[in-house]
C-alpha cells in the first residue's frame, strides 16, 4: 500500500474517532434552553377554578386582596371562556301566561347600543330593550345579539350612569353570547335608571354599557 494512501487512511478514522468523541461529549459543553407558558389547564386550575369556586362574599373579599397581576391573570383566562344563551320572545311569554299577564312583542318602550369600554380588553356590543308587558307595571329587559367579553361574575344594572353610584341589580349575566331576557322589578324608574351596564362585581370592572333612549 501506497504511502500516501495509508496516510488519508489514518487521518479518515482520525476523523470518525473525532466526530465520535464530541457527539458523546458536547452534552457537557452546549447548553440549550426552552421556555414554554404554564398550560392553561394548569393556571385555571390554581387560579380561576379556585376563584370560580368561591362563594360570592368571598370573592368581594380575596378580590380586594388581589394584586393588579392576579387580577388580570382571572380577567384573562375568564375572557378566554365563551357560554352563550338564546331566549326567545315567546319565553318571555310563556313565563308571564304562567301569572296571567300578557306581553306586547310588537312593543318597545326603550332602547339603546352597547358600548365597550375600549381599552382593548372589555368589550360587549348588541342591543337593550325595555319590552314593556300589557298588563302590571312590570318591564323586561332584553339583551339581543349580545356579545360580551366574559369576566369573572358579570351582572346586569340598570343605572343613572355609567358608575355604580346608583343602580338596580336586575340578575347575574346569563352569558356572554345570545339573546336574554331580565325581569326589571316591579316600580323601577326607567326615566331615573336609563343606562345598562354590564359590570364585574367581585373587581368593580364595567365591561360595557348602552343608554337607552325613547324607541322609534
Amino acid at each position: 500500500m501506497r504511502k500516501g494512501v495509508k496516510i488519508t487512511i489514518i487521518a479518515a478514522i482520525i476523523i470518525i474517532i473525532g466526530a465520535g468523541a464530541y457527539y458523546l461529549a458536547s452534552p457537557l459543553f452546549i447548553s440549550t434552553e426552552v421556555n414554554e407558558p404554564l398550560p392553561t389547564s394548569a393556571v385555571e386550575s390554581e387560579a380561576y377554578q379556585k376563584f370560580i369556586t368561591m362563594s360570592e362574599k368571598e370573592k368581594l373579599d380575596i378580590a380586594k386582596q388581589m394584586s393588579p397581576e392576579e387580577r388580570n391573570e382571572i380577567m384573562t383566562i375568564a375572557s378566554k371562556i365563551n357560554n352563550s344563551v338564546n331566549e326567545s320572545m315567546d319565553q318571555i311569554k310563556q313565563q308571564r301566561e304562567k301569572t296571567q299577564n300578557t306581553i306586547t312583542t310588537a312593543s318597545t318602550l326603550r332602547t339603546g347600543s352597547f358600548v365597550g369600554v375600549g381599552d382593548g380588553i372589555h368589550n360587549a356590543e348588541g342591543e337593550a330593550k325595555i319590552i314593556p308587558f300589557q298588563d302590571g307595571d312590570k318591564n323586561i329587559l332584553r339583551l339581543e345579539n349580545l356579545r360580551v367579553t366574559n369576566g369573572p361574575d358579570l351582572y346586569v344594572y340598570l343605572a343613572t350612569d355609567k358608575t355604580t353610584s346608583d343602580f338596580v341589580n336586575v340578575g347575574k349575566l346569563k352569558a356572554n353570547n345570545g339573546n336574554q331576557n331580565y325581569e326589571i322589578p316591579a316600580g323601577t324608574d326607567l326615566t331615573k335608571y336609563d343606562t345598562v351596564l354590564i359590570w364585574c362585581r367581585p373587581f368593580s370592572v364595567l365591561f360595557g354599557s348602552a343608554e337607552l333612549g325613547s324607541a322609534t
